[in-house]
């Protein structure tokens, strides 16, 4: 029996499971979409679809650079001992390693590529670890530099990862200083998790909101009352100062240093080479950011496969 592309597409909808797997199923009953049903459980990928529901708010931010590539890239998972297995932090790996190599645009670009060791794509291959391990396993997002010179950074085991891109003169390139420098930056991102690279990269809208808000702050203050406007200003502009120093990397104090800005160590060690060194972005990953977690799913579902 034959099936066509609208066979495929219905089984899709039908299982929840992958295009290419569905294909395959059809493929394998002669087009019977009852069998094809049958074929995918016994593959058991429906079972990892029936999991695909499932919260993912733990797992790991990666950062690595392969073949001169940065890549930083967040998969997760539903519990935070998942970070430790061997099978996954080797998928993780996998997938920064696709990202470096193929250049994808998006997840879901990202999703339909080949994976290393074999002729499956990302995709196969992490229903395939979602079997194995047991839970809901999910690719949430990337950041690729191909240019210049990145440094990553992996804090606690994947809890938080970052790359650090720098455009560096030729003769410091392979210096271990650049490469200290870069590992620095990356760790002070990690613990001061800075919203903007510089001041001049804050935007407009924001910064004139942050303005309004210290503004308004400091006329309310009674210690201020009666102060003309021009002193307000004044100590608004003083504010906003603050603010950069807080939320923007090369205004921020460094960490390491004495009383030092980031953007003077980064000078500083600039002269000590006899080169240039530039800090052209930033991406720092902490995994589960922003995703509403639901304590008890995992917990629950365990109990009751035990009453």
């Amino acid at each position: 029996m034959s099936f066509t592309a609208t066979d495929v597409k219905d089984l899709r909808e039908l299982t929840g499971v992958g295009m290419m797997d569905c294909k395959k199923a059809l493929t394998a009953t002669d087009g019977d979409k009852e069998k094809a049903v049958e074929w995918l459980r016994e593959k058991g990928l429906s079972a990892a679809q029936k999991k695909a529901g499932r919260v993912t708010a733990e797992g790991m931010s990666f950062a690595a650079v392969k073949d001169g590539v940065g890549v930083v890239v967040e998969v997760n998972a539903e519990t935070d001992f998942v970070a430790k297995n061997e099978l996954f932090v080797e998928f993780v790996s996998g997938v920064a390693g696709v990202i470096a190599k193929q250049a994808p645009d998006s997840v879901e670009a990202l999703a339909a590529m080949a994976y290393p060791g074999g002729d499956i794509t990302v995709e196969q291959a992490l229903r395939d670890k979602i079997l194995v391990i047991g839970e809901n396993i999910n690719i949430r997002r990337f950041a690729r530099y191909a240019n210049g010179v990145s440094v990553p950074y992996v804090h606690m085991g994947g809890r938080i990862g970052v790359i650090v891109n720098m455009e560096v003169s030729d003769g410091i390139k392979n210096k271990a200083e650049t490469e200290e420098l870069g590992k620095d930056l990356a760790m002070q991102i990690a613990a001061m998790n800075p919203a903007f690279l510089d001041k001049s990269t804050v935007d407009p809208a924001a910064l004139e909101k942050e303005r309004a808000i210290l503004t308004a702050q400091a006329k309310e203050d009674p210690k201020n009352a009666g102060k003309p406007d021009n002193i307000i200003e004044k100590m608004t502009d003083g504010r906003i100062g603050k603010y950069f120093k807080e939320n923007c990397l090369l205004q921020q104090d460094f960490v390491k240093g004495d009383k030092i800005s980031v953007e003077d160590h980064i000078a500083g060690v600039s002269k000590a080479l006899g080169g240039s060194i530039k800090i052209l972005a930033f991406t720092r990953y902490e995994t589960g950011e922003g995703i509403e977690k639901k304590q008890d799913d995992f917990a629950a579902e365990v109990a009751g496969m035990v009453n």
